[in-house]
């Protein structure tokens, strides 16, 4: 997915950015000899890389990946050994870890996460971060806390339970274990399985880059203000409310038709 794709100049050790005339950026986790096992300075690293990206112009889809074989093996199981030395440590790295996840979340554009081989512990968390899973076949998914008597953090499991429900997440927190891509999608967690999942994955965002970004945009804002909220929807109500009005002035709706109506793809 790198080939005719520019690196990026802001990435750092164990991370890489890069992107193509195409619109469709990638994040590559990039530690193959660690299994793409993710640091702290990683953790710490990605809020800042994911706000540089979004403002790059042209950029319209981000699909985040691993190098190599493995999405990524989780958190650098030497170096929490330290972390959980101290309690004030601990804390801190969490807070790090979820700051990250959360900056994925909120990316701007869509998000695909393009799985092959391990998915695991906070590799499965910046995965369901995403707004999309693509999965190889030969994919193991899971999130293990409960095999190093870790508490997973409040933030990933509830947006873990958003996207399985109740059952399905304590499935995978219970017991630690590793999913096959096949169990994966049938439990929700891939939208899709494809032996050759980088060129899918690539086709899909190129599909999303032709569709309207605003349309987007409203869509990830509104089913996040749903899930997110406790009054029945009045927050996703008020935010269809404002990217509606914005729409009326905006340029999108009037290529749309006008590309429909001469029956020619539309120029988002």
């Amino acid at each position: 997915m790198q080939q005719e794709r520019r690196e990026l100049p802001y990435g750092v050790s164990g991370l890489r950015l890069a992107l193509g005339d195409d619109g469709v950026a990638v994040l590559t986790i990039d530690r193959p000899e660690k299994r793409n096992a993710l640091t702290g300075a990683m953790w710490a690293a990605l809020p800042e890389l994911l706000r540089r990206l979004a403002g790059e112009p042209g950029l319209r889809v981000l699909l985040v990946t691993g190098a190599g074989g493995t999405f990524s093996a989780g958190a650098d199981i030497a170096e929490l050994r330290e972390v959980y030395a101290d309690p004030a440590s601990a804390d801190a790295y969490h807070a790090v870890n979820v700051r990250a996840e959360e900056a994925l979340a909120a990316f701007p554009h869509p998000t695909v996460a393009v799985i092959r081989g391990a998915c695991v512990g906070g590799g499965c968390q910046l995965a369901v971060a995403c707004d999309l899973r693509f999965a190889a076949p030969d994919a193991r998914i899971g999130i293990t806390p409960a095999k190093l008597g870790i508490v997973y953090p409040a933030v990933p499991t509830v947006r873990l339970l958003r996207l399985l429900g109740p059952a399905r997440a304590k499935y995978l927190l219970f017991s630690g274990e590793l999913v096959t891509a096949a169990t994966a999608l049938v439990h929700g967690l891939v939208e899709e399985v494809a032996e050759d999942v980088e060129q899918r994955a690539l086709e899909f965002a190129r599909t999303l880059a032709s569709r309207s970004a605003q349309t987007q945009g409203a869509v990830k804002e509104v089913i996040a203000a749903a899930l997110g909220s406790g009054d029945g929807g009045l927050d996703a109500q008020a935010a269809v409310a404002a990217w509606e009005r914005a729409s009326r002035t905006a340029p999108d709706v009037t290529e749309g038709l006008a590309a429909f109506l001469e029956r020619r793809p539309a120029k988002f």
